[in-house]
């Protein structure tokens, strides 16, 4: 005899081999969605502003997106954030809807440690999420809800995460944790970044 939990399960093995599951982790169905990467950038729906969030400028990744983003059919408004500017790049992208006068998709596109979840890129995340919501962009996937609410509690413990990150540790093992504490900093920059400049 077949359980409820049998049930669910075969249900959730027929979508994943169904193909149902590539419609939803486009996340169409919102304004503001969330994914990893280039990833991010061939699966999720096609927006017209895309936040590249790079929280540690580890390497070069949140340029090669920013550059593959505006290649894109769509031509969309790229931005690059991280946690200094999080409140500024939400009210650009604000204003970007205003000026486009419609309601407007927003991907955010974060860049991840070569490839890998990287903790400081989804707080970063959660803070340009968490001020667009403030400025009333809210309808957003449950990527960008668990982003945004992995953020608000941790905002005082901020500095020690970003120390304590792969990436942070790394840098400063390398002699650089100034550049790590500088980019704990929320919202210590005014002005968005867009890209290209």
């Amino acid at each position: 005899m077949m359980t409820e939990c049998d049930v669910g399960k075969n249900w959730v093995t027929k979508l994943a081999y169904s193909g149902s599951m590539s419609e939803t982790s486009s996340q169409q169905m919102y304004q503001l969605r969330l994914g990893w990467g280039e990833h991010a950038l061939a699966t999720l729906a096609k927006s017209e502003i895309v936040v590249i969030v790079d929280a540690i400028e580890s390497d070069s990744t949140a340029s090669a997106l920013a550059a593959e983003a505006v290649l894109q059919a769509q031509h969309p408004t790229v931005f690059l954030a991280s946690l200094r500017n999080a409140r500024a790049t939400a009210e650009a992208v604000v204003a970007e809807q205003l000026e486009r006068g419609a309601r407007t998709s927003i991907n955010l596109v974060l860049c991840g440690d070569s490839g890998r979840f990287a903790v400081e890129d989804y707080l970063a995340a959660g803070a340009v999420a968490d001020s667009l919501s403030a400025l009333g962009i809210d309808h957003s996937s449950p990527e960008v809800a668990v982003a945004i609410e992995g953020f608000r509690p941790l905002t005082r413990a901020l500095k020690h995460l970003f120390s304590a990150c792969d990436a942070g540790a790394k840098f400063s093992a390398l002699g650089r944790a100034g550049e790590v504490r500088a980019a704990a900093q929320l919202n210590s920059l005014s002005e968005a970044e867009r890209y290209p400049a």
